[in-house]
């Protein structure tokens, strides 16, 4: 789903002190040589499975490793990583938050780097929403107010959570409160004002629908895109066809050809969905027009027949 293999590369590569550690114990290093392994798997095989499955027995291997050692930190959040690009390509992100608090056990413990990657993957799916609480409660705690990435989640949860979702009054009190106070300078804070302001007149600016029916809205709506304009061009090209055949009689054309020539046009450019609510106008149209063809080329014969 993610195929940016770069981006995990740089993340993977960001934790070089893992790699640079001298003298690492045991655990650290079968941890850091699954790591490797795992890094390996995602960015050189494409294993996305088993790149995920090395990730969990690093992380496994992890829980008998010292905590207060800087170095279980940071291999942990390197595997997690590693392991949040592997379900994503997998198209498991439903699964990614439950998978970091399952190592993590609650959101103020997960790593700046990893609920960046959070909030990022979930905007990309459009799932924000699933980020909101992981991401207040993050914020909300004060230990992580004196993390070097504490600013950059802020950003990310105020621009791609709080202001899309149209959360305008939890965005002023991020933007102006306490959590605002140590991530954001006065700058910034003017610069996120003016886009919630401008979020907020665009919210305005859209007339709510005065017909409460949903369904002519469906008609209107199809023939705004670029199908309703192709909608629209045929059907004067059939009316055009109408006028020929009107004008030049019943000898000059052959019926075949032209229902030929309308189901030809009709499969080209339209291939619309007969049963969808937007296609019945149009194929009440063409069935009209194709009548009108039919009478202009055959009437006079049957007046014929009928006065002799």
């Amino acid at each position: 789903m993610m195929s940016n293999s770069s981006t995990s590369m740089a993340h993977t590569l960001s934790f070089g002190s893992v790699r640079q550690s001298p003298l690492l114990s045991s655990n650290f290093a079968l941890t850091h040589g699954l790591l490797d392994s795992a890094a390996e798997q995602l960015m050189v095989h494409k294993d996305f499975q088993a790149a995920f499955d090395t990730c969990e027995r690093g992380l496994v291997s992890l829980l008998n490793a010292e905590q207060e050692d800087s170095r279980y930190g940071e291999l942990k959040a390197a595997l997690c990583i590693v392991g949040i690009q592997a379900l994503a390509e997998l198209n498991q992100w439903p699964g990614v938050l439950a998978w970091i608090l399952q190592h993590y056990e609650c959101p103020e413990k997960i790593s700046a780097k990893i609920m960046q990657m959070c909030i990022l993957l979930y905007t990309k799916v459009g799932e924000q929403a699933m980020m909101q609480e992981a991401g207040n409660v993050w914020l909300c705690c004060p230990s992580n107010g004196r993390l070097a990435g504490f600013g950059t989640v802020a950003e990310l949860y105020l621009l791609h959570i709080l202001v899309p979702l149209g959360h305008m009054t939890e965005a002023r009190e991020l933007v102006f409160g306490d959590v605002g106070g140590i991530a954001f300078t006065e700058d910034q804070k003017q610069t996120a004002l003016d886009i919630m302001e401008n979020k907020e007149n665009l919210s305005q600016e859209q007339p709510p629908s005065p017909n409460p029916n949903p369904s002519p809205v469906v008609v209107v709506a199809g023939l705004n895109t670029p199908q309703g304009a192709v909608i629209q061009k045929l059907e004067a090209l059939l009316r055009l066809l109408n006028r020929g055949l009107s004008v030049a009689g019943g000898g000059l054309f052959c019926l075949r050809r032209v229902f030929l020539s309308a189901v030809l046009l009709y499969m080209l450019f339209v291939r619309m969905d007969p049963a969808h609510p937007s296609s019945f106008p149009w194929i009440s149209q063409m069935l009209q027009m194709l009548k009108q063809m039919w009478d202009a080329m055959f009437a006079p014969y049957y007046r014929a027949r009928a006065q002799s």
